[in-house]
């Protein structure tokens, strides 16, 4: 079930604006001037086993903070493919910033609820996918286990 509220408090409501998200997956909440806050939640084509490709971002850094649950995100080096991965387990609080052009994608634990705030202008024509091989998804599979101790959330 997706929930999407936005609530004001009476007459304040040009002071302030409160918006949630709960449904599955990513949903921007705030674009204003050049930047955009967004969620992710927990969706099930995010399972270790379901990953097939990274992404990056062409022009601007994207930062993820954990609010709840668990949250890996993958980071590759490379040019037009990924050549080496790794692995972060986030920590709730932390600001991770991935940097412009890094390779990158994560799983999520089902209680998972990740802050993400970019350039309001990212988009996927200037946030190209690179496929994952057959290697590289078995290696996520890998790094999923020996930080989370399984390879499913």
């Amino acid at each position: 079930m997706c929930t999407f509220r936005l609530g004001f408090f009476g007459m304040y409501s040009q002071l302030l604006e409160i918006q949630e998200y709960t449904g599955e997956g990513y949903r921007p909440l705030v674009d204003f001037a050049g930047w955009r806050v967004a969620i992710l939640n927990y969706s099930p084509d995010l399972l270790p086993d379901r990953l097939t490709r990274m992404q990056r971002h062409n022009e601007t850094d994207e930062v993820f903070v954990l609010l709840q649950g668990r949250c890996l995100l993958f980071v590759g080096t490379g040019e037009d493919t990924v050549d080496s991965l790794h692995a972060a387990d986030l920590e709730p609080g932390k600001v991770y910033n991935v940097r412009k052009g890094v390779w990158h994608t994560h799983t999520l634990s089902v209680d998972a609820k990740v802050l993400v705030v970019e350039n309001r202008d990212t988009t996927y024509d200037n946030s190209p996918f690179t496929p994952l091989s057959a290697g590289q998804q078995e290696e996520l599979l890998l790094l999923t286990q020996s930080l989370w101790g399984c390879a499913d959330t």
